[in-house]
């Protein structure tokens, strides 16, 4: 095939991140990128390189991570993702592919991504969700963590949140919606934004849980956003709790794909 054949395809991961060293590769570490690639490498008989819409750090996890890939190969659509989920271990699922004939970069064309972070606020730790909440035995005020979620929302600077050490051109970023909500024994912080810095949500969410514990007040939030010191806000929470949940583009959205004929209705 020429290269005027190459065609680009899009792919809807679902992945526990728990036994991975996040999603980038890196030399002699499992990787979600890695194992992608090495799978469709096989079902194309050449070397294929994906890019995904960002990282997810070791021990994140993701309901809707978006990858495109470009290939020379035939195979359509439904069968990359047949192929890929017999080829891939357990803990990645490709949950679609489409293939674009417009211009689509899963990077730079990505509008919004949203963030979900789970926390078990009760005594008992649970053996079931411990790959996927933060366990919180201590009380939590939820209604003082809301009014801190709200002065965090908006075109804010976020230089406070931002992990050390990890150099970007601007720290400003749109934060449309941080939602903190009770489902049952957990509560969950949904966070929407235009991009995130680096542990940015999982620095957010710690310093919440500071508020909802009393160790800081809801009004804080403004002095901290105007401190732009990162050593001012809460620890880093831990990585389990957090899950990528979809990445919108608008009207860049590649369309459905024709369906699998192999799967009937009814």
């Amino acid at each position: 095939m020429t290269d005027a054949q190459t065609r680009r395809l899009v792919l809807w991961i679902e992945y526990d991140g728990t036994d991975f060293n996040g999603w980038q590769v890196q030399p002699g570490q499992r990787t979600v990128q890695s194992e992608i690639e090495a799978a469709l490498s096989k079902m194309c008989n050449e070397p294929v390189r994906i890019v995904g819409s960002g990282r997810t750090d070791s021990g994140v996890h993701a309901l809707g991570q978006v990858a495109h890939f470009n290939a020379r190969s035939a195979i359509p659509p439904f069968k990359f993702a047949l192929g890929l989920n017999t080829l891939l271990a357990r803990d990645i699922s490709i949950t679609d592919c489409r293939e674009v004939y417009t211009p689509f970069h899963a990077q730079h064309d990505a509008l919004r991504k949203t963030y979900r972070y789970r926390i078990l606020f009760r005594r008992r730790p649970s053996a079931l969700r411990r790959h996927c909440t933060w366990h919180v035995k201590s009380p939590l005020d939820i209604a003082a963590m809301q009014k801190a979620a709200e002065i965090l929302q908006g075109e804010r600077d976020f230089e406070s949140f931002r992990a050390e050490g990890t150099p970007v051109e601007s720290t400003v970023r749109n934060l449309e919606r941080l939602e903190v909500r009770p489902v049952e024994d957990e509560l969950h912080i949904e966070a929407t934004a235009n991009g995130f810095l680096r542990h940015m949500v999982r620095n957010i969410v710690g310093t919440l849980v500071e508020v909802g514990r009393g160790d800081r007040t809801p009004g804080s939030m403004a002095d901290l956003l105007g401190a732009r010191d990162r050593k001012q806000a809460a620890p880093t929470c831990p990585p389990q709790g957090l899950t990528l949940v979809c990445v919108d583009y608008g009207e860049k959205m590649p369309p459905e794909a024709p369906p699998d004929p192999s799967e009937k209705k009814g």
